[in-house]
């Protein structure tokens, strides 16, 4: 697997992560299976902590639709969601808070050839991301390559069978 982690600095857009936060991450990887596969697995919410082991538990409430809320446990704490994009099966976006962060999440896939490209961004915004910079960057971006690594073997294991 090949996963690439890349810092980008550009100016916030539309429907997506927050790129003047203190703390950014990207991510991708490409994953062999088609596009609506990951994408199922990607917004099976309900279904993360049966092929993600870092998400210990999740509740959601509503369809998958702007504005459904999910809470989830990851990491040491738990996070309230509300789904602020999402385009079948291209992309999805949900913002979050937990531990004093603001965060923001969006997921796009690719189709190629059968297979699929899967970009990640994710941006920390608040008081905490400012005071603790470095070390939530070192968070974040263990987390989406982490993330990517689950997600991909899922897809993959759900085309095989």
């Amino acid at each position: 697997m090949k996963t690439r982690v890349i810092q980008d600095d550009a100016e916030p857009t539309e429907n997506g992560i927050n790129r003047a936060a203190p703390v950014v991450g990207t991510s991708e990887t490409e994953v062999a299976a088609a596009r609506e596969v990951v994408w199922d697995v990607l917004t099976g919410i309900k279904h993360w902590p049966s092929w993600n082991p870092d998400v210990r538990s999740v509740s959601m409430h509503g369809a998958l639709s702007a504005g459904s809320e999910f809470r989830w446990k990851a990491g040491p704490g738990t996070i309230t969601s509300t789904l602020e994009h999402v385009e079948p099966p291209r992309r999805v976006a949900w913002s979050g808070k937990a531990l004093g962060l603001k965060a923001m999440h969006v997921y796009a896939l690719e189709a190629r050839n059968g297979t699929t490209l899967v970009r990640t961004e994710e941006s920390y915004d608040g008081l905490v991301a400012r005071l603790f910079r470095a070390r939530l960057q070192k968070t974040l971006d263990g987390a989406l390559e982490s993330g990517l690594r689950h997600l991909k073997a899922e897809a993959e294991r759900r085309t095989a069978t």
